[in-house]
C-alpha cells in the first residue's frame, strides 16, 4: 500500500486541554476573585498542571500585583485591600460558617457571661443561639443584637460608640470605656485574617481596637473563622495565638499551620 494512503491513527476520546501561561494565568484570577481564594492543588487538578506551574503562575501574578500568596495558594489583592461589607461576607462560605458557628455553640457555658463581637461568623451564632440556658449577651453588633433581642432566655446588652457603615460594629472611646470596667466568661471574635507570625489581624484600626479591649474583657477568647483567611496578614493586629484559647474553624485548614497555631498557644478545632 503506498504510503500516502495509510490512514492517520485515531484520535483519543480525550484530548488535553492545552493553554499558554498567560491563560492560565487569567483563569486563576477569574477564580481567585469568584472564589475569594485559590488553592494550589485544586488548580493543578483543574488545569491539569504541576503543582510547581501553578506556583510559578501564582509567583506571575503575585509580581503584577494582582493577587497575593498565601500559604497552600492566593488571594486576591482587593480582598486585602478593600474591607468587605457585613452582607458580602455573609455569601461567603457560609455552609462552613453555619457549621463553625454550630461547634462554637458547644463552648457556651452553662450559665455566665458572653460577648459575641461584629462579624458574619458571630452573626451565624446568634442566629443558631440556644434557648436552653439563660445567658448574659455582650455585643457590639446592630445586626446580633436585632438577632438576640426576640429571646427571652438571655439579657442582653449593647455597647455603644460609633457604628461602621461597612460592618455595623460599635466602635471608639465609649465602646473601650465600657469594656475596660467589664468581665465576661467567653468571648467569640472574628477575624479578617490569621496566621502564626502574626496572629490575628483586621484592616480597620478601630475595629481592631474594639477587638483588643474585648480580648482583654474575657477570660477565655474564641476565634470563629473560616479557613480562606489563614495566612492573611491585614495592617492591624488585635491578638497574638498565645492570647486566643481557642480557634474554630472549617476542615479545609491544612495541618501544617493547626500545627504551629497549636505550639504557639492556640487551641484548633476543625469542624
Amino acid at each position: 500500500m503506498d504510503s500516502s494512503q495509510v490512514a492517520p491513527p485515531s484520535a483519543p476520546a480525550v484530548l488535553p486541554v492545552h493553554r499558554y501561561a498567560a491563560e492560565r494565568q487569567q483563569l486563576i484570577l477569574q477564580w481567585a476573585r469568584a472564589r475569594g481564594r485559590v488553592e494550589v492543588a485544586t488548580l493543578a487538578e483543574e488545569l491539569a498542571v504541576t503543582a510547581e506551574t501553578v506556583r510559578r503562575d501564582l509567583t506571575a501574578l503575585e509580581r503584577r500585583g494582582l493577587v497575593r500568596r498565601v500559604h497552600g495558594g492566593a488571594l486576591p489583592i482587593e480582598r486585602l485591600e478593600v474591607e468587605p461589607t457585613l452582607a458580602s461576607r455573609r455569601t461567603q462560605a457560609s455552609t462552613q460558617k453555619q457549621r463553625i458557628a454550630a461547634r462554637a455553640i458547644q463552648e457556651l457555658p452553662a450559665e455566665g457571661t458572653v460577648l459575641l463581637d461584629s462579624g458574619s461568623t458571630t452573626l451565624a451564632i446568634a442566629e443558631q443561639f440556644p434557648t436552653d440556658r439563660r445567658l448574659t449577651v455582650v455585643t457590639n453588633s446592630v445586626a446580633i443584637a436585632a438577632t438576640l433581642h426576640p429571646l427571652d432566655t438571655i439579657e442582653l446588652y449593647v455597647l455603644g460608640g460609633r457604628v461602621r457603615e461597612r460592618t455595623g460594629a460599635a466602635v471608639g472611646q465609649w465602646l473601650e470605656s465600657a469594656l475596660a470596667d467589664v468581665c465576661v466568661d467567653l468571648a467569640f471574635l472574628g477575624t479578617n485574617g490569621f496566621s502564626v507570625a502574626r496572629g490575628m489581624t483586621t484592616p480597620d484600626q478601630s475595629e481592631a481596637m474594639a477587638k483588643r479591649a474585648m480580648c482583654q474583657a474575657a477570660r477565655r477568647t474564641i476565634i470563629v473563622t473560616d479557613s480562606t483567611k489563614a495566612g492573611v496578614d491585614h495592617f492591624h493586629r488585635f491578638a497574638r495565638p498565645e492570647e486566643v484559647d481557642l480557634l474554630v474553624t472549617d476542615t479545609q485548614l491544612d495541618d501544617e499551620t493547626a500545627e504551629q497555631l497549636d505550639a504557639a498557644g492556640t487551641d484548633v478545632v476543625r469542624t
